[in-house]
């Protein structure tokens, strides 16, 4: 037992700053796509499946946008045909508005779509801390919500792909590969934050701080939401 008290607050203060420095490192998009692949992305020609795979893969397992919503999510899943169920409406809406708005060619700014992202964080931290049925007396479809805000969470990649001068060759099978990709990383993404939710819940600390940590994802969430508005307005 005090082996086990004695992990819990260094786990506690790096999930802090793990958080902090992700909303710190001066990506004003979340959806942002680094230099190096964003040349590659536009001097491509064909099906690359492999490239695309690893990019799509990267582009889950570093978007703490993606990270935070399922971190929410899954927070009170203990069975997991309940985190299968959440994860593959979340997959669904997300694969539909990453593939169908690159290919129909929706404009919309990236900031808008990312603040949406944002309130989704929020949506779902004041859910788990069961603000709906207090304030209004009746809880929200949360599966209705996890599909809709997955909707959100593709069309904000969408709107940055579509920024990039993507060869027609290929592109059908580029953007399943990619869309592939995406669903391998939150797969690793998913399986780490429920092995480390796995280890808390074990604890004595869990019951303790549920509440602090959604207020904390609420609040990330609404940093992102400002962020994304502040670039709206000074950018947009």
């Amino acid at each position: 037992m005090p082996m086990r008290l004695s992990l819990e607050r260094p786990i506690v203060r790096a999930g802090i700053c793990l958080l902090l420095t992700a909303l710190a490192s001066g990506q004003a998009l979340a959806h942002g796509v680094a230099e190096g692949d964003k040349g590659f992305i536009e001097t491509t020609s064909g099906p690359q499946i492999g490239p695309f795979l690893y990019l799509g893969a990267k582009h889950m397992v570093t978007g703490y946008d993606h990270l935070l919503f399922l971190f929410g999510v899954i927070f009170f899943l203990y069975r997991m045909k309940d985190v299968a169920t959440y994860v593959t409406l979340f997959a669904i809406g997300h694969s539909t508005t990453l593939i169908a708005g690159v290919l129909i060619g929706t404009h919309v700014s990236p900031y808008l779509v990312d603040a949406i992202i944002g309130l989704s964080v929020v949506y779902k931290a004041l859910d788990n801390l069961g603000a709906y049925r207090r304030w209004f007396g009746f809880q929200p479809n949360t599966k209705i919500a996890v599909l809709v805000f997955g909707l959100f969470h593709g069309l904000g990649l969408a709107t940055k792909l579509q920024d990039f001068a993507m060869s027609g060759d290929g592109l059908v099978t580029n953007l399943i590969a990619f869309n592939v990709g995406v669903e391998i990383g939150q797969l690793l993404a998913l399986t780490a934050i429920l092995i480390a939710m796995g280890y808390w819940r074990r604890t004595a600390s869990f019951a303790r701080h549920a509440f602090a940590a959604n207020v904390l994802l609420m609040t990330a969430g609404f940093v992102l939401f400002g962020m994304q508005m502040t670039g709206y307005f000074l950018e947009g």
